[in-house]
């Protein structure tokens, strides 16, 4: 069976992995862009925003992970867009007519709406809890991984229904002191993976939990 995987899922020395007061001009609200710092030096972020000839970091060897074999995201609500988006029937999401994500996606959301096809990316509206989400997106995933992209929420709610099979965790020296919160509620987690880190020069620890045979 396919796997579930999320990756470069950065998180402040606290837990955070989003701030509060998310809006359209603050997508990680008071965090700004601190917790992806990181990922924007990268070559992997470079060639999503269509520079693919950016010389790679030490992160790469993470970070470029996130596409290779997922056939399918799926995403809570606010990584889609700000808070009240489903107000507005002309919402695209944040990353223009090209997002990077080139598979299905799919966005749990109390308030579906008709599919969005935005070139080779498709949007699918599901108001769905994990273990459904999951069943549909294995079938739009061509027996391909199914990439699980965050919010913290939805991570976390994954987590709790032990539906994921590795998770890539970018701790970020920085404290924000209050905001999404990753680990509330998982104490023990860690017995159910085996653990590996590595620090690269940018200051950052990846995190990597694999899932042990069930």
């Amino acid at each position: 069976m396919s796997l579930v995987r999320v990756h470069n899922l950065a998180v402040s020395l606290d837990g955070f992995a989003t701030g509060i007061g998310q809006s359209l001009d603050a997508p990680f609200g008071h965090a700004g862009m601190r917790l992806m710092e990181w990922f924007k030096a990268t070559a992997t972020f470079h060639a999503n925003i269509g520079e693919p000839d950016a010389p790679a970091t030490p992160d790469d060897a993470f970070a470029a992970r996130w596409g290779e074999g997922v056939g399918v995201e799926i995403m809570g609500a606010g990584k889609f867009g700000p808070p009240g988006w489903q107000d507005d029937a002309a919402w695209r999401g944040w990353w223009g007519d090209e997002p990077p994500f080139h598979t299905p996606v799919i966005v749990l959301t109390h308030r579906p709406r008709a599919p969005l096809a935005m070139g080779d990316t498709t949007f699918h509206f599901m108001d769905a809890p994990p273990a459904d989400a999951l069943a549909e997106a294995r079938s739009l995933a061509g027996g391909l991984d199914v990439r699980l992209g965050g919010g913290p929420a939805t991570v976390r709610e994954f987590l709790a229904e032990d539906l994921v099979d590795l998770l890539h965790v970018v701790v970020v020296p920085v404290i924000l002191g209050r905001g999404g919160s990753l680990w509330r509620g998982l104490e023990g987690l860690e017995e159910r993976f085996d653990v590996a880190s590595a620090t690269t020069p940018s200051g950052v620890t990846h995190l990597t939990f694999t899932r042990r045979a069930r």
